[in-house]
């Protein structure tokens, strides 16, 4: 009997044994490296107007195939953006979507705490913006166009954007204060007009007593269907 409980025990021993043999370790580190920055609005020093989801940072890594599945880092409503889980290695950086004109992409090699900043060149500037309020529920907008590169997209649509937080934007708006108010364009710049350049939104019925975050932006006829924004008014709705 103990002869046969030795055996099963040793069977058993050896059968653990066999087992753990036969895994493979897993040696491969996790990522190791990390990428931040700002997207600056070339020949200022203001990153550019932006929504969260507007554009983004691609990355395609070259160490180990030169025709890489791109990695997108999404830039962020205040014009920077990070990721802190990317494996070192040289990449192909570039900038893929948005209303800006295109730039090349750079090949650098990303590592722990990689710093790196775009400058880019929106296809319309939207300056002189001004949100007032003309009486307890109507807000009034200004603003003016300028294009700094002849030859951008036709312009599609110009409207107003409203939320409740300052993550605003094209996706992040309310619908009756937003879209409702869109100006249907339609033409290229050059057809353009002084009112056109200059232009007014009228947006009624504002909920009295709240706090709202308004902005506009311009659409475009590129591959995305992108936008150019303003930079964000926090308005306060007189309450009743």
């Amino acid at each position: 009997m103990k002869l046969k409980s030795f055996k099963i025990l040793s069977l058993g021993v050896s059968l653990l044994f066999f087992a753990s043999s036969c895994v493979k370790m897993d040696t491969y580190t996790g990522p190791d490296a990390s990428l931040t920055g700002n997207v600056i609005e070339d020949g200022s020093k203001n990153n550019v107007q932006t929504c969260s989801g507007n554009f983004s940072i691609r990355l395609e890594q070259l160490s180990w195939d030169s025709t890489p599945a791109p990695q997108d880092i999404p830039v962020k409503y205040d014009g920077s953006y990070q990721n802190t889980k990317i494996f070192s290695g040289h990449y192909r950086v570039s900038i893929h979507g948005g209303a800006f004109w295109p730039v090349a992409p750079e090949e650098m090699d990303i590592s722990s705490g990689t710093v790196h900043d775009f400058k880019l060149t929106p296809y319309l500037t939207i300056s002189d913006f001004n949100a007032e309020m003309t009486d307890s529920t109507t807000l009034r907008l200004t603003y003016s166009l300028d294009a700094p590169v002849a030859g951008i997209p036709k312009i599609l649509e110009v409207q107003p954007y409203l939320n409740t937080t300052q993550i605003v934007g094209p996706g992040a708006s309310i619908y009756d204060f937003s879209d409702l108010n869109k100006i249907a364009v339609n033409k290229d710049w050059a057809d353009f007009n002084d009112a056109d350049k200059n232009g007014e939104i009228i947006v009624s019925n504002l909920i009295p007593g709240r706090i709202f975050y308004v902005r506009v932006g311009v659409k475009f006829d590129n591959n995305d269907k992108s936008s150019n924004l303003s930079n964000v008014i926090k308005i306060t709705v007189p309450g009743k």
